[in-house]
C-alpha cells in the first residue's frame, strides 16, 4: 500500500535479507561473467563480459516508472531479471553463486493499483534509500464520492454508499485546509503496517479481526482541488513520509457527510525525482540507460549523500546474486524496520 513503514525484502520473499555475502573482487566477477558469456557463443563473450562488469560497477540512486498492476517488489524483480539477462547471467546461475551479491532495492512502496515514480538504489545506493524516504512526495489522486470500500480504494469491496449530489466544488475546497499542515491520520486497515510480525492486510484477507492503528502525526505541505466532475474529484497532494492518500480521500468523504475512495493514484514526485523528467520507462531498463541516469541523478542529491566511486577491490557489491533491500518511510514504534 502507498506510504508507510520501512522494510527489508529479500529475493526469497522473506522479510530477512540473505546472509552476509563473502566479497569477491571485480576480477572474479568479470571472470564469472566471461564464463557465462562463453556458454552463449564466441561472439557474445566480450560484450557480455563487459556488460556484466559494468552492471556490477553501478552504484547510486535513480528512478523508474512503475505502471499499474505489479507490486513494487514484483517490479523490482522484473528490473533485476532484465539486467541480469542483458549481462548474460540468468537467475538459474545465481542459485549456484550465493556468496556473490548484486544489491538492488527500492524506497517508498506504491500500491499495485498505483503508478508513478519509484526510487531505486543499486550497489551502495541501497544505503541511501532511507534518506530518500524522509523527503516530500507528490501525488495526483482521483477520488470517487458516494462509495466506501474496505481497502479505501477501487480494488476493495464496497462497504457503504451515500448520497453525494449535494456536494459542490466550494464544499470540497472549503474543507481542504483541515487536512493541510501537521495533522493526525489513522492508517488504513489494509496496509503493510504490522501486528505481531504480520501485515495487517494479510490478517484482514484471512478474515481475522484487526483493530485500527492509532492516529499518528503526518505532514501535508500542500493540498489543492484540480478538478471536480461529480462523483469524481482530482487532488494534488504534497506530503511527508508515512502519509496515506487513501486515508486522506476517505476522510474527505466523511467530512463532506458522504464517503469516498481512491479511484486512481499517481506519484508524480519523490524527493528530487519527478515522473516526467527522471523516471525510466521499462524500455529504458538497460545497463547503459541506468548508468546514464545514475550520472544525471547524482547532481540531484545532497552533497553529503553523494557517493564516491568505489575502487574495484573495495567493492563488496561486485557479484552476481541478488539481495533486495526494500525500504519504506519510517521505523515502527519499537524502532524495528518494517514493511509497508
Amino acid at each position: 500500500m502507498a506510504s508507510a513503514e520501512a522494510a527489508a525484502w529479500s529475493s526469497s520473499s522473506s522479510l530477512e535479507t540473505d546472509s552476509a555475502p563473502v566479497p569477491e573482487t571485480a576480477g572474479t566477477a568479470a571472470a564469472a561473467a566471461v564464463a557465462a558469456a562463453a556458454r552463449m557463443g564466441p561472439g557474445a563473450r566480450v560484450s557480455k563480459a563487459a556488460l556484466a562488469t559494468k552492471l556490477l560497477s553501478l552504484s547510486g540512486v535513480f528512478a523508474v516508472h512503475k505502471p499499474k498492476g505489479p507490486t513494487s517488489a514484483e517490479l523490482l524483480n522484473r528490473l533485476k531479471e532484465k539486467l541480469l539477462a542483458e549481462a548474460g547471467m540468468p537467475s538459474a546461475e545465481l542459485t549456484k553463486r550465493k556468496r556473490q551479491t548484486l544489491k538492488i532495492g527500492h524506497g517508498g512502496t506504491l500500491d499495485s493499483a498505483a503508478r508513478g515514480v519509484l526510487v531505486i538504489g543499486i550497489g551502495r545506493g541501497t544505503k541511501m534509500l532511507t534518506s530518500m524516504l524522509s523527503g516530500s512526495k507528490r501525488y495526483t489522486a482521483i477520488g470517487e464520492l458516494g462509495k466506501a470500500t474496505d481497502t479505501l480504494d477501487s480494488t476493495g469491496k464496497v462497504t457503504e454508499e451515500k448520497p453525494y449530489d449535494q456536494i459542490t466544488q466550494e464544499d470540497i475546497e472549503g474543507i481542504l485546509q483541515k487536512f493541510t499542515g501537521n495533522i493526525m491520520q489513522v492508517p488504513p486497515l489494509y496496509s503493510a503496517l504490522k501486528k505481531d510480525g504480520q501485515r495487517l492486510s494479510t490478517l484482514m484477507k484471512r478474515g481475522e479481526v484487526v483493530e485500527a492503528k492509532p492516529a499518528r502525526p503526518v505532514t501535508v505541505y500542500s493540498l489543492s482541488l484540480q478538478k471536480f466532475q461529480p462523483p469524481f474529484f482530482t487532488l494534488d497532494v504534497e506530503c511527508g513520509g508515512g502519509f496515506y492518500i487513501r486515508s486522506l480521500v476517505s476522510d474527505i468523504g466523511k467530512e463532506l457527510s458522504s464517503c469516498a475512495n481512491v479511484l486512481e493514484l499517481t506519484r508524480t514526485k519523490q524527493g528530487p525525482f519527478t515522473l516526467d523528467e527522471h523516471a525510466l520507462p521499462e524500455d529504458k531498463w538497460t545497463i547503459d540507460d541506468i548508468a546514464q541516469s545514475l550520472e544525471h541523478c547524482s547532481s540531484l542529491l545532497p552533497a553529503e549523500l553523494a557517493l564516491k566511486k568505489p575502487k574495484p577491490e573495495d567493492s563488496p557489491e561486485h557479484g552476481l546474486s541478488c539481495e533486495h533491500i526494500t525500504l519504506n518511510e519510517t521505523k515502527g514504534e519499537d524502532g524495528e524496520i518494517k514493511t509497508c
